[in-house]
C-alpha cells in the first residue's frame, strides 16, 4: 500500500510539472505552427463537435473573432488550475474572443465533465473531442495544450502545458 501511494504521488508530481500525457502523434499541423517569429500561414483545422449541452460547435462559427482552443481533461491538475484564467479571459474579451474547451476525457471520466464545468462556472463552450480533432491539431501529446487562432483563422500560438494569463493577454491584445 505504501509503495502504491508513493507511486501515485510521484506520478502526480510528473503530471503537474510536465502536463498530462497523451500518446497520439500524427502531425497535420507543421511543427512550426504557432512558433514565435514564424510567418503564420497555416489555417487552423476546422471541426464540428458536440458540446456538453448537446449543441454542435464549429470553429467556422467564430470567424472574425480570436479563438483560444484549450485541450484539457477533468482529471488533469494543470488543466484544472488554468480554467479560472480562461473564464477571466472569456469575460474580459466578451464578443471579441471565444475560448473553446475541448475535453479529451475518455469514457470512464466523460460523465464528470458536465458537473465539473458547472461547479467551476465555466462560461465558454465546452465540447467533447471526437479523437479526430486531436490528430488535426498535430496529435495532442500532453494536456493542457492550447492554440490561439487569429481573426483570419490562422494558428498564431501553440502552448503545451499551463500558460499564464499574462502570456495569453499579451498575444490576444496584439490580435484584437
Amino acid at each position: 500500500m505504501k509503495k502504491y501511494l508513493l507511486s501515485v504521488l510521484a506520478l502526480s508530481a510528473v503530471i503537474f510539472f510536465a502536463g498530462c500525457g497523451n500518446e497520439e502523434k500524427p502531425e497535420p499541423l507543421s511543427n512550426d505552427a504557432g512558433a514565435p517569429g514564424k510567418a503564420q500561414t497555416e489555417l487552423a483545422p476546422s471541426f464540428k463537435l458536440t458540446s456538453i449541452d448537446n449543441k454542435q460547435v464549429s470553429l467556422d462559427d467564430y470567424k472574425g473573432k480570436v479563438v483560444l482552443l484549450d485541450f484539457w481533461a477533468t482529471w488533469c491538475p494543470p488543466c484544472r488550475k488554468g480554467i479560472p484564467d480562461l473564464i477571466e479571459l472569456q469575460k474580459r474579451y466578451q464578443g471579441r474572443l471565444v475560448v473553446i474547451g475541448i475535453s479529451v476525457d475518455q469514457p470512464d471520466t466523460k460523465p464528470e465533465v458536465v458537473p465539473f464545468a458547472q461547479k467551476m462556472g465555466i462560461n465558454y463552450p465546452v465540447v467533447y473531442s471526437d479523437g479526430n480533432v486531436d490528430m488535426l491539431y498535430g496529435g495532442i501529446e500532453a494536456i493542457p495544450t492550447s492554440f490561439i487562432i487569429d481573426k483570419e483563422g490562422k494558428v498564431v500560438k501553440k502552448t503545451v502545458g499551463l500558460e499564464s494569463i499574462e502570456n495569453y493577454i499579451s498575444v490576444i491584445e496584439t490580435l484584437l
